[in-house]
């Protein structure tokens, strides 16, 4: 069943988009292409009035993310060009696959393209990957997290293609959530002297945040254990130190494997009875997903 976006930017997907904080960043990308002059060689060849079709054409499996921006690019270059799309983001699409198409003036179509297809491919890329790694760790309790290895400005939109991808978010970014860290730990002289920092600054209701902890050791984790935090990180710890580190804490806080997770080693790191694995590698080395856009010319 076909699904049509409005003009307004009225998307029909489970998942809203603040368009306040991601508007910026699309006209960011259109005036990077664009500048003052626009799109000379489309302003040579085609005529102003020449209407056409754009088809969406999916050139590799993989999960979709992004369509709500590619609406939204196309408004932005012309508030009369329509899309209409064959399916949500975090659909499942194959080689071949015709996802959706833009209707309108020919030039618009042009001028938007390369943009939109921009996003489309960098959110598909990532939500494709995270697929894969969830796929990975099915059947075991394990939840797969992104990090703030993101591209600059980009953050908002890699993390919705992660969710898309079947992942869940960690922490946005330095705001939102305490993660004591090695080197906060090393400026301080101990693990325990950064706790209690990050906890007299929660108990006197300065920040009503979750604290996380990161460890190194088998002896931080049982000295991180200790305090009332949310959960603890087990940085570059290899599967043996892991399972120690699972029957020391025994259920008593939330812990998080972390560190060199590919895809070939992170199953056994989910067996060893971690809840989360954080991924690195997401929203930092991700594979653009190969869709391109194909011109129809209407007669």
């Amino acid at each position: 069943m076909q699904m049509s976006i409005s003009k307004k930017g009225k998307v029909p997907m489970e998942e809203k988009l603040p368009w306040p904080e991601i508007d910026p960043l699309i006209e960011g990308a259109l005036k990077e292409d664009l500048k003052d002059r626009g799109d000379i060689t489309t302003k040579a060849i085609i005529p102003r009035d020449m209407k056409g079709k754009g088809r969406f054409l999916v050139q590799e499996d993989g999960i979709i993310a992004g369509l709500p921006v590619v609406q939204r690019v196309f408004e932005k270059i012309d508030s009369e060009l329509t899309c209409v799309f064959s399916v949500e983001d975090g659909t499942s699409v194959h080689s071949g696959m015709i996802i959706g198409e833009v209707y309108g003036s020919l030039a618009s179509i042009l001028k938007g393209e390369r943009t939109a297809l921009n996003f489309l491919q960098r959110l598909s890329g990532i939500a494709t990957l995270t697929a894969q790694f969830v796929q990975a760790v099915q059947g075991t309790k394990v939840k797969i997290l992104d990090t703030r290895k993101t591209t600059p400005q980009l953050r908002l939109l890699e993390k919705y293609a992660v969710r898309k991808g079947g992942g869940e978010n960690h922490r946005f970014g330095l705001y939102d959530m305490v993660l004591i860290k090695d080197n906060h730990i090393d400026a301080v002289g101990s693990l325990k002297e950064a706790i209690e920092r990050c906890l007299d600054t929660s108990e006197q209701g300065r920040e009503k945040v979750k604290i996380e902890v990161e460890t190194r050791t088998l002896e931080e984790v049982r000295e991180a254990v200790k305090f009332p935090i949310d959960r603890i990180m087990l940085d570059n710890m290899d599967v043996k130190t892991i399972e120690k580190a699972v029957a020391e804490v025994n259920g008593k806080v939330e812990l998080e494997a972390s560190g060199n997770i590919t895809l070939e080693n992170i199953r056994v790191v989910a067996e060893t009875g971690v809840d989360y694995i954080s991924v690195g590698r997401l929203t930092h080395s991700p594979k653009a997903l190969d869709v391109s856009l194909k011109l129809l010319i209407k007669t």
